[in-house]
């Protein structure tokens, strides 16, 4: 119990807790856009996200730092590749969830976030050098079986879930090379990929067929509040983030595919049969070995960096 006496893991748990949450409760949000093309969101979600950010830099004072940054960057072609990349594949990671939801895949989005943890295992593995520990290889293997069964399940590969869990994957392994500000980077990536953004909204407006209207209507206030949701638990995972532990954000992070799943089942009434239920108990089982194998060795770290400064 004296673990969690520290008021500081309370806040942690209390914000990481909170962006979890919003994450698992934004499917009701992008539904609420239903009757707009999934492009057309995603180019307004990076967009309105890009003005936010701005707008938080500025209230936080870090407008001239995040220049000079840029500055850097410019004679940093490399580290400006790396960037655009990750902001690139963040934004498949957007719209391939925004589309899904909008198309009634929304336990497909759950599961592909409950098997992402296992994909970036595998990724370290095969790009960072990583090994897998016994543990880690049974779980991976015992998802492995679960996404098989889903797919017969389904009766076609369930590509939605699988390029959620990789893009998200690959995301991390991306930022893992960048050493910047969380701020500034996502600010960075949502920067870059607004150009593109911007000039896909100037066409549809050019052509008549944008959903955006200046007199400002529901929808459009919608699209504008996109950037809000998308920065808001981004924020509050960051700063929950720096409070915990990682093996603690390792059980966290099951709060908002547990909550996607839960509304795709009892709210939106998506299919979901006995063996869905298998299928997604064995991932659960594999999840829970993991988890429970990165919290020891989490643990067993944490116990000998608090021996090591007892020392000092």
């Amino acid at each position: 119990m004296g673990y969690w006496k520290d008021s500081e893991r309370y806040q942690g748990v209390i914000l990481a807790g909170g962006a979890y949450i919003l994450w698992g409760i934004f499917p009701i949000y992008w539904k609420l856009l239903q009757a707009v093309p999934a492009l057309e969101i995603l180019a307004h979600r990076i967009i309105w996200s890009v003005v936010f950010l701005w707008l938080l830099m500025a209230f936080n004072g870090q407008i001239k730092s995040f220049i000079a940054e840029i500055n850097k960057l410019l004679h940093n072609p490399a580290a400006l590749i790396g960037i655009l990349a990750t902001g690139l594949i963040l934004n498949i990671n957007w719209g391939t969830f925004i589309w899904a939801v909008n198309h009634d895949y929304i336990i497909q989005t759950s599961l592909g976030y409950y098997i992402n943890p296992l994909v970036s295992v595998l990724l370290g593995m095969l790009f960072l050098k990583e090994q897998l520990s016994l543990w880690q290889l049974i779980a991976f293997l015992l998802a492995s079986a679960g996404v098989l069964s889903l797919t017969v399940q389904y009766g076609s590969f369930p590509w939605v879930a699988i390029t959620l869990a990789l893009s998200f994957g690959l995301y991390g392994l991306l930022k893992k090379t960048l050493n910047m500000n969380s701020l500034m980077g996502l600010t960075l990536e949502t920067m870059l990929t607004s150009i593109f953004a911007m000039a896909y909204i100037i066409y549809l407006s050019a052509a008549g067929v944008g959903s955006f209207n200046p007199a400002f209507t529901r929808i459009s206030w919608l699209l504008c509040g996109a950037g809000v949701v998308t920065a808001v638990p981004l924020l509050l995972f960051g700063a929950g983030a720096l409070r915990l532990p990682l093996f603690v954000i390792g059980f966290l992070q099951y709060i908002s595919p547990s909550m996607t799943l839960l509304l795709g089942i009892f709210i939106y009434k998506e299919p979901f049969s006995h063996g869905h239920l298998i299928s997604f108990s064995i991932i659960w089982i594999a999840l829970i070995i993991f988890t429970l194998a990165k919290t020891r060795a989490g643990c067993r770290l944490e116990e000998k960096i608090l021996r090591n400064k007892e020392l000092v």
